[in-house]
């Protein structure tokens, strides 16, 4: 399979805070990983690399053919941010632009799109996430697992080969995460790489075809789904304990 993100022996320090200890990692093309961790195990951080939002201070990243190493911009930041879609807890739509608006907006300026066109994708995308009716609603308007489905749309629009979610529902209750759960399985149905920054562990059991959980700055364990209910380690073990 085609190997779409690897990390190799990937350091990062917040001043004196070293949060990424070496890790290596790889995602083949049709993938969905789950990373799984307690708070500062360094998870997110990891996933924020991947997109270039943070610098590595040792090591390489590779994500869709992009290549990039310690304290170096990627030499082509545009392309590798055309090829990775990246949705976070806070939904960071525009409030004073309709849906339409913000989803339209990035495939208009990024791609120089004909507004026809982005407004036919704008459409598309909506309709995959089951907000077609809410095209001209202002955010304001929406709830927030309806907010999160438009920033998960506004991603699609540009055609991603890389979809990031970084704890997409940790700010929404039960019945809008379920709402949110359900895009992000129908995007797995048809065939997206994915890599998922979550504490929905039955989640990540179902959907995910591997787990990495990190624990201090480290990829302690990994493997298939099963190793949440059969823990390789008592640190997982500890962890998965009041997941599940």
């Amino acid at each position: 399979m085609t190997e779409v993100v690897r990390l190799t022996n990937v350091h990062k320090w917040f001043g004196d805070n070293h949060v990424l200890k070496g890790i290596d990692l790889s995602v083949s093309r049709g993938e969905i990983i789950a990373i799984i961790g307690r708070s500062g195990s360094g998870k997110s951080t990891a996933l924020r690399c991947m997109d270039h939002l943070e610098i590595i201070d040792e090591g390489e990243i590779m994500v869709c053919g992009h290549t990039f190493g310690a304290g170096m911009r990627s030499k082509d930041l545009k392309r590798l941010r055309l090829d990775v879609g990246i949705v976070f807890q806070s939904y960071n739509l525009f409030p004073h632009l309709t849906v339409e608006q913000n989803i339209t907006l990035a495939p208009r300026s990024v791609r120089k799109m004909p507004l026809s066109q982005a407004q036919d994708v704008a459409r598309r995308v909506l309709t995959q996430v089951g907000l077609l009716d809410k095209l001209l609603f202002y955010p304001e308007q929406l709830s927030g697992g309806q907010q999160q489905r438009v920033a998960i749309a506004r991603s699609l629009a540009m055609d991603p080969k890389l979809m990031l979610f970084d704890e997409v529902t940790s700010a929404l209750d039960p019945q809008l995460t379920a709402e949110v759960l359900r895009v992000i399985e129908t995007l797995a149905s048809e065939g997206m790489t994915m890599v998922l920054v979550t504490h929905e562990m039955a989640f990540a059991m179902r959907l995910a075809h591997r787990i990495i959980f990190m624990h201090q700055g480290r990829v302690h364990e990994s493997g298939p789904p099963d190793i949440l209910r059969n823990p390789g380690t008592p640190e997982l073990r500890d962890f998965v304990s009041n997941g599940l």
